[in-house]
């Protein structure tokens, strides 16, 4: 059995990142359209497992590969930009970030010093603010 599967797949696409990313789309569609009794949301799931097995059923394999690297350019454009905010919450976990109310620049200073004057590196405001 498992080698009939094998040569039934033979040139044919199969799985890649964009179809894991919409099968799970589906799934969400689907169960939301389920018990949230919303039938728009369960049939556009069906429509998008439908639309994934055509991909992964698909001999022609270049432009599913085109398909592919289209989406990764945003997905990892989206999923960077995750990271990047992520990243940033960590560094600046012990610090507070106040805008400058003259040039509104953000200024980072440490958290627990008290009251303290803030000097503003771009315009060379002194404003005052609990850190």
């Amino acid at each position: 059995m498992r080698n009939k599967l094998q040569r039934f797949m033979m040139g044919r696409y199969g799985i890649d990142k964009m179809s894991q990313v919409l099968s799970v789309c589906s799934l969400v569609l689907v169960a939301l359209g389920i018990f949230l009794k919303i039938s728009v949301f369960y049939w556009i799931g069906l429509i998008l497992i439908g639309y994934i097995y055509f991909r992964m059923l698909s001999r022609n394999v270049s432009k599913r590969y085109a398909e592919n690297q289209a989406f990764l350019q945003h997905y990892y454009r989206l999923t960077g930009w995750f990271a990047g905010k992520k990243q940033s919450m960590e560094r600046n976990k012990g610090y507070h970030i106040y805008k400058c109310p003259q040039c509104k620049q953000k200024v980072r200073v440490p958290k627990g010093k008290g009251k303290i004057s803030i000097h503003c590196p771009k315009c060379g405001t002194d404003f005052i603010k609990r850190s």
